[in-house]
């Protein structure tokens, strides 16, 4: 079990590059402490939390940019 944490890891590491790792920090600091403290898989918390972090900050980025593009089109032309 434990080789298939450090693959999966592993391979998260290599497929997260630095442009889309948005949110990954924050992810991954808190679902290694929940897998800490759920039976000491810190390392697969963090792994997952790292993934939840990514897609929730590409969520709040489509929700800004679809925010963004309905005040532009609700202003005024002159």
């Amino acid at each position: 079990m434990k080789s298939l944490t450090i693959v999966l890891a592993a391979m998260l590491a290599l497929t997260a590059g630095s442009a889309s790792a948005r949110g990954c920090l924050k992810g991954a600091a808190v679902g290694g402490v929940a897998g800490h403290f759920a039976h000491h898989h810190a390392v697969l918390g963090a792994a997952v939390g790292c993934a939840v972090g990514h897609h929730m900050a590409h969520k709040h980025d489509q929700q800004a940019r679809a925010a963004a593009q309905a005040a532009a089109h609700q202003q005024p032309r002159r």
